[in-house]
């Protein structure tokens, strides 16, 4: 690959401190019983981390795992969502959190709780590490957010492009 280094926007260390605050503000909404359903492929960093954060709280939530397909390797929404691996978990009346790392569109968060919520789940909630900026409606507007992402084309933290990149632990942008 022979991009340019990413411009950091976020170091490693404003990272955590992000993924403790939206921790904070999440612990007291949900309980032990609740399932953090991590978005597939770039929600891994962000709910890992975050589970382990509301664990420090004293929330001990269990984890399960949606892969959902909104861009391929393109730098733009496909404008449909593909279901690759469904739910392992039974939610049927359980508390859902959903987690992904970015809400651009909202077009997989709102089909993720789509499902999480024909699943069975009693209350369903959505978690995201960055939202950008979006000149139209969402399709589905995340609860908690841990960063508000300017206009530019995040890497880093779970984040990529073209597959590439999403292992670097700050957030940078390529543009």
């Amino acid at each position: 690959m022979a991009e340019q280094a990413p411009a950091i926007l976020l170091t490693e260390a404003e990272v955590a401190q992000r993924v403790a605050a939206v921790a904070e503000r999440i612990a007291p909404r949900i309980d032990d019983d609740t399932v953090a359903v991590c978005l597939l492929t770039g929600g891994l960093w962000f709910c890992a981390d975050l589970t382990r954060a509301l664990a420090r709280l004293g929330r001990k939530v269990g984890f399960d795992a949606l892969w959902l397909a909104s861009y391929g390797d393109e730098r733009a929404s496909l404008g449909r969502c593909e279901v690759r691996a469904d739910l392992q978990r039974p939610l049927a009346g359980r508390t859902a959190l959903i987690v992904d790392d970015v809400c651009d569109t909202g077009l997989s968060l709102s089909e993720a709780a789509r499902l999480v919520r024909d699943a069975g789940a009693k209350d369903v909630s959505t978690a995201v590490f960055a939202r950008k900026p979006w000149p139209a409606r969402r399709a589905i507007e995340p609860e908690f957010v841990a960063w508000e992402a300017p206009a530019r084309f995040l890497v880093g933290y779970g984040m990529d492009v073209a597959g590439a990149l999403r292992g670097l632990p700050y957030v940078g942008a390529l543009d």
